[in-house]
């Protein structure tokens, strides 16, 4: 799996980086999951119906140490990149992606890159 200090979904123009403010337990606070290895990982359906089965995923993945960043929009199956920007048929997870996202910067989870 391949990290880099900033990152940002694919087919967005805005990025992000982990927030110099976040600890371990900035983490456990805003539903991240402490991965086997020391990661913390969050994964959310985008959709506002709870019972959908078929719509995109956000993944998210904090690097141990607080310095890597990985954000993915993956389809439905989880296992397929997909990008939320493509057409309109996506809007509604794009815009639930992109409130995920400010949320985690609003909580000093995240921030925005320089």
């Amino acid at each position: 799996m391949s990290q880099s200090n900033t990152a940002s979904l694919e087919g967005s123009h805005v990025e992000y980086q982990v927030s110099s403010e976040a600890k371990r337990y900035t983490m456990r606070d805003n539903a991240f999951t402490e991965t086997k290895n020391g990661n913390f990982q969050y994964e959310r359906k985008l959709t506002a119906q709870g019972t959908a089965s078929n719509v995109p995923i956000l993944k998210i993945t904090i690097s141990k140490d607080f310095k890597s960043l990985r954000i993915l929009s993956l389809a439905p199956n989880g296992i397929r990149k997909i990008n939320l920007y493509e057409n309109d048929e996506m809007k509604e997870a794009r815009e639930l992606a992109e409130f995920y996202l400010e949320d985690f910067v609003d909580e000093k989870v995240l921030e925005h890159a320089k």
